[in-house]
């Protein structure tokens, strides 16, 4: 989740350098994976909560983990690139439509939501229907881009109460970073999500946490789905292996803390081959920072499942757990599996699942501290056909490859526009009473800083969405780079060809590439392959002339052209990144995500899709600009098909 923040306020976290063989999965006797019932999509009665802002969440905002709170590594300039050209998208875009916005998510549940920024993005497309899940909600739609279902909480869909009951002040569990995948062998939707348990009464972290897994049994989302629970506290309790996370120091754990010492499953990711699906997350403290005699960060930790099992609804399907594995020197950090289009994934030493990952990070989690890196990680797991039998031999590797150097980015700079949440909380006027400005909508008293248009936070130097495509393995991350003369945020592309031979990992780079545009930056990649070999980039645009705009870069064409699928038509404005509600990271988006469908490719994005002005904001409902934010955020989604 990446330090998912949410408010509880007024409406208101070459050649190879090393070749490791990884033996010793977890066996398949601790397996804690386990049936959690099933529940129909369309059966859910889904309500939107009253727009006001007079309901209160709390007064303080609440963050969840930030990996990266040990030291970053060195500022950097990034490598010197070319300019990518800058175009309109033209009819190759067949549909495009907002997905779910802020609003959307926030006034889900009957308005028992929290407003979270940013929308962490997942989407999966089937041959009927589209489906996206952003933070804490769910939304279907046809392929024209019609919404057949309302706009669903997550804690719903998977059988819990409200994250908050505004009528009781009861919590119910937390959830984050969903993802999808729509598996085209089997015609099943799977998606996944980290969910934490929190007191119903303080709202605290009890410490146990899980990835909760849901498989439709048809190729029809709207029907029903069998549920699972993946138990990822890692202390030892509920068939969890105990790998020693940093407790919390007893003067400060309240009774609600039932597992102290709990890791929790950050950041989860799926990927699929004909035999299995692989989850994986990165592993750290749930409540301590390593000093009190525990790991703050473990490393990353991946889950293999039979696909079969799953689609076959068994109570509790085989799966094989890799703990913490090591990277040559480094520790294990964003593992992402990949997904490759129909018929095209590994079935070479009994089926092959490859994976890709960085191995800069911000230092505190891989443990590299350099300014800048020029390897990446290339993982493989064979023999995942045996996911099938009662006694599965699955064999990890991996080897560090040459890449091209990448550095951690700067933040996007926005180019200026109406922000009425910022221009409120600076209001030093009378608006609502004798030296009361509009800042007291959210506090008693006035804020001491002055709020300024906000950078946007361009994420790090992990990798993102990986694709196996025509015996290649492609991955995108961002990074610095000096283009136009200026340092800005830019995406680093590479591939990789990649086998297994006499049970031992060959692989090498293959091409690699950067996609950046002068006066601008471009963030959170995600990609696909069309039928015709074309691999294309979704990526969000911002800088000198584009507000948060959704684009989309042909990467394996000579120069790249980043594309404009949807202009963005103002600034993003909303509560992170603002010094009055705590400051921090400006986020903007963990992920994005594309999905492959036949002939088209499927692509979201983050974008922002409304604009008003403090006057605007003041008028009617509070906040909402006419129904299209809240007070307190304006990020929207945008999903689009292109055919090419």
């Amino acid at each position: 989740m990446r330090r998912v923040t949410y408010l509880a306020m007024a409406a208101a976290f070459g050649a190879a350098t090393s070749v490791v063989a990884i033996a010793g999965p977890a066996a398949a006797a601790d397996n804690p994976l386990v049936s959690a019932g099933s529940v129909r999509l369309s059966g859910i009665v889904a309500t939107t909560g009253p727009d006001r802002i007079g309901d209160p969440e709390f007064p303080v905002a609440r963050e969840g983990h930030d990996e990266g709170e040990g030291g970053e590594p060195p500022a950097t300039s990034g490598p010197a690139v070319r300019s990518a050209r800058v175009a309109a998208a033209g009819r190759e875009v067949s549909v495009t439509f907002p997905g779910i916005n802020h609003r959307d998510q926030r006034l889900a549940s009957n308005g028992n939501q929290f407003s979270l920024e940013p929308p962490d993005q997942a989407l999966c497309v089937g041959p009927g229907h589209v489906v996206e899940s952003v933070n804490t909600a769910l939304r279907v739609y046809d392929k024209a881009g019609h919404a057949v279902t309302p706009t669903i909480g997550l804690n719903e869909f998977f059988g819990y109460t409200p994250g908050i009951n505004r009528t009781t002040g009861e919590f119910g569990a937390f959830v984050t970073d969903p993802i999808c995948h729509f598996d085209p062998d089997t015609g099943r939707y799977f998606l996944a999500i980290l969910t934490i348990d929190q007191d119903p009464d303080t709202g605290n972290f009890t410490g146990k946490n899980r990835l909760d897994i849901a498989v439709s049994r048809t190729s029809d989302p709207t029907g029903d789905w069998k549920l699972y629970k993946l138990p990822v506290q890692n202390d030892g309790t509920e068939g969890t292996p105990d790998h020693g996370c940093d407790p919390i120091a007893p003067a400060d754990a309240g009774p609600e803390v039932t597992s102290p010492g709990a890791c929790i499953g950050d950041y989860p990711h799926i990927g699929a081959d004909k035999n299995g699906i692989y989850l994986t997350t990165n592993e750290y403290s749930l409540f301590s920072d390593g000093s009190n005699g525990g790991a703050a960060y473990t490393g990353a930790q991946i889950y293999a499942i039979s696909k079969r099992q799953l689609v076959a609804g068994v109570d509790k399907p085989t799966m094989q757990m890799f703990e913490s594995p090591k990277l040559g020197p480094f520790r294990s950090f964003t593992v992402w599996p990949a997904i490759a289009p129909k018929g095209q994934d590994s079935r070479a030493n009994g089926g092959t699942e490859f994976f890709l990952s960085s191995t800069l990070g911000d230092g505190s989690e891989t443990g590299n501290t350099a300014p800048s890196e020029k390897r990446i990680g290339v993982w493989s797991l064979t023999n995942t056909r045996s996911l099938d039998s009662a006694t599965p031999n699955l064999r990890l590797a991996n080897k560090l490859v040459p890449a091209a150097r990448y550095a951690l980015p700067p933040e996007s700079v926005q180019k200026p526009g109406p922000t009425p949440l910022a221009d409120c909380l600076n209001d030093r006027s009378d608006t609502f009473g004798p030296g009361v400005g509009c800042w007291g909508l959210f506090f008693d008293t006035a804020p001491t800083t002055t709020e300024e248009l906000s950078g946007l936070d361009s994420g790090d130097t992990r990798m993102q969405q990986v694709l196996y495509a025509d015996g290649k393995i492609w991955g995108a991350l961002g990074t610095a780079v000096q283009v136009g003369g200026q340092t800005r945020a830019g995406i680093l592309w590479v591939t990789v060809e990649a086998s297994v031979e006499k049970g031992r990992l060959a692989a090498r780079t293959d091409e690699t590439g950067y996609v950046a545009v002068a006066g601008h930056d471009v963030s959170y990649p995600a990609l696909a392959q069309t039928r015709s070999g074309k691999v294309v980039m979704a990526a969000t645009l911002v800088g000198t002339d584009h507000y948060p705009s959704a684009t989309y870069t042909v990467l394996n064409s000579g120069r790249p052209t980043v594309r404009v699928i949807s202009e963005g038509v103002g600034p993003k404005d909303g509560f992170a990144g603002y010094e009055a509600f705590g400051g921090g990271r400006p986020r903007w988006g963990d992920y994005g995500a594309a999905a492959m469908d036949g002939d088209r490719l499927w692509l979201a994005s983050e974008t922002i899709e409304q604009s008003c002005t403090l006057a605007e904001y003041l008028t009617g409902g509070i906040g909402s600009c006419s129904g299209t934010r809240t007070s307190l955020a304006n990020w929207a989604t945008r999903v689009s098909a292109v055919t090419l």
